[in-house]
């Protein structure tokens, strides 16, 4: 494979529809269709989860129900495989707490003309100040 060329619109396109998928509690469950069962990986707040399945389960046991969401920018960069890397960085408020900044790196892997989620890390930008 090559680089993908598309790789901008790609990043964008992904980040819009799965950000739809996460932040509609509803809709949340269809993000399964992005992982793959076995390798795909997410690390969320430092949490590692291998599989679709236990990646899920994390993302379902989420108890906020309104998420507003603010995204300062994606950059995305081509893999000679023909995937794609994202890095998205943001400010989200749950529920009616306090608005967080955000950062979530994804990495696309092409299968079958489409892509999946094969590495995904989620973390809240909090500082230490003490």
């Amino acid at each position: 494979m090559s680089l993908n060329l598309q790789y901008e619109a790609i990043g964008k396109g992904f980040v819009q529809q799965y950000y739809a998928l996460f932040d509609d509690p509803l809709q949340r469950p269809n993000l399964a269709n992005m992982y793959n069962i076995e390798s795909s990986f997410m690390t969320f707040e430092g949490t590692q989860l291998q599989g679709s399945a236990k990646i899920m389960e994390k993302l379902l046991s989420l108890s906020f129900q309104k998420i507003t969401r603010v995204i300062t920018s994606i950059d995305s960069q081509p893999m000679f495989d023909g995937g794609v890397i994202i890095n998205v960085l943001g400010r989200l408020q749950t529920d009616e707490d306090i608005p967080q900044a955000y950062i979530q790196t994804f990495i696309l892997k092409p299968i079958e003309g489409s892509f999946f989620v094969q590495h995904d890390i989620f973390r809240l930008v909090l500082h230490n100040t003490a």
